[in-house]
């Protein structure tokens, strides 16, 4: 209890002894934990490049880990056309309500007409179930727990060797087996054709395979239109389950329509083909986290009957989208005037990354290297697998530049100010490391 004396309020005897068996109580619970059995997680390749990156002081630092756009000057650059749709939005007063659990009518409609075109037959006869999502991570995460729902039997999952770190964790929590498929050769830093075909064709029918729509991540390395035709061949005669993450439409070469044709072909041929969507590269909404879900159907009831339980997924997921991204890309893509704006930022970006590919390329040729670079400019996209051992690459970062320890580099990174030096530092490292 408490007590007054004089003007000072003092705590009684009895107060004091029960306070301070209470306190001893308290801290006894304290020295139990729940947590106790964890250890500290380690961070994948991606972040732990960034962390290393961060903690170097050079002035001279290259940061070739982050799969994040930077103009010349290593800058984000806000793409014009989506400054022109916010102002939009905000004179038209944009409300801030919740969105149904697909998403924005609007974003929905027109992101399907960006995967599969505006005049797809598909489209026509209402034949895929679409989805608005938390950018290409949550499309694939809904995707994954879709096929583990309702997919017959849950086959095995196939993934490209190597592959986006994100997809083994979407896929092993979601119950799925995962395998990989030979893709990246790394005699000649290009694809593995013979042996993507081999693995498909001894895989068992019905497996589920997953193939980056473009601008594979993290090689660069993508088939070509030819050998996407024999890839559709061999899956339709498997009767695989073919799972696109397209991350990079539009982005990969200033063309969306070229982009996004490897799927497009697969639909054409009567492929249900799943098309996961992201907007963070193509719209530079990194942190708006707007996406898509596709899923191609037989008919107009089976994409409501679809519909309906991709919503059952969603509801207790995240129950629906964030709204503003989506107005965004939406806006974008629905205004004939912002459309062809969006279409020359997003070719910026594109011949931008060609032209820094060019650019490293023809520096390491001036400094002499004898080693061929001829796959860094065949690459497209973001990312380049530099073809450098983890010795090299290792020998790099005691020179202040940092890419993943498997040789993999955004070119994002690179620019006029620091491509003679990026250049200098891999010559060393390929000569003397």
């Amino acid at each position: 209890m408490f007590k007054r004396a004089g003007n000072n309020i003092v705590k009684t005897r009895e107060f004091a002894s029960s306070s301070s068996s209470l306190a001893s109580s308290f801290g006894a619970v304290r020295t139990h934990s729940f947590w106790s059995h964890l250890e500290k997680a380690p961070l994948d390749g991606n972040h732990a490049t960034a962390a290393a990156y961060e903690a170097d002081p050079s002035p001279l630092k290259v940061n070739l880990g982050r799969g994040v756009y930077k103009d010349d000057n290593g800058k984000n650059w806000v793409l014009p056309s989506v400054r022109m749709a916010e102002q939009k939005m905000f004179e038209e007063k944009q409300q801030h309500d919740y969105l149904p659990f697909k998403g924005w009518d609007t974003f929905v409609k027109h992101t399907a007409e960006f995967a599969f075109g505006a005049d797809s037959p598909l489209l026509r006869d209402k034949k895929v179930a679409t989805v608005q999502t938390i950018s290409g991570t949550g499309a694939l995460r809904v995707g994954a727990e879709f096929l583990s729902r309702f997919l017959k039997d849950r086959p095995d999952v196939y993934l490209p060797d190597p592959t986006y770190v994100n997809h083994y964790p979407i896929f092993t929590l979601n119950g799925f087996q995962l395998k990989h498929y030979r893709y990246y050769d790394p005699q000649t830093n290009g694809l593995n054709f013979t042996g993507l075909q081999e693995d498909m064709k001894n895989a068992p029918n019905k497996s589920i395979f997953l193939f980056h729509a473009c601008a594979h991540n993290p090689t660069g390395v993508d088939p070509t239109l030819d050998q996407w035709k024999k890839i559709s061949d061999i899956a339709k005669e498997k009767k695989h389950v073919m799972f696109f993450d397209s991350a990079y439409q539009g982005y990969a070469s200033g063309d969306p329509d070229k982009d996004g044709a490897a799927f497009r072909h697969f639909a054409s041929e009567g492929h249900q083909v799943l098309v996961a969507q992201s907007y963070a590269k193509n719209f530079g909404l990194y942190g708006q986290r707007v996406g898509a879900l596709n899923i191609v159907t037989s008919d107009a009831k089976e994409t409501d009957i679809v519909m309906s339980n991709l919503n059952q997924v969603i509801r207790p997921m995240y129950s629906n989208p964030p709204a503003y991204g989506a107005y965004i890309v939406g806006t974008v893509l629905s205004n004939k005037d912002l459309r062809a704006q969006w279409q020359k930022d997003v070719k910026t970006m594109a011949d931008r990354i060609i032209g820094s590919r060019k650019a490293l390329v023809d520096n390491l040729a001036k400094l002499g290297s004898k080693k061929s670079w001829k796959h860094i400019t065949d690459q497209i996209g973001m990312f380049a697998y530099s073809g450098l051992s983890k010795p090299q690459v290792e020998h790099l970062r005691t020179l202040h530049v940092y890419m993943n320890l498997d040789g993999r580099m955004s070119v994002s990174g690179i620019n006029t100010k620091n491509v003679e030096y990026l250049a200098k530092a891999m010559h060393e490292a390929t000569t003397h490391a």
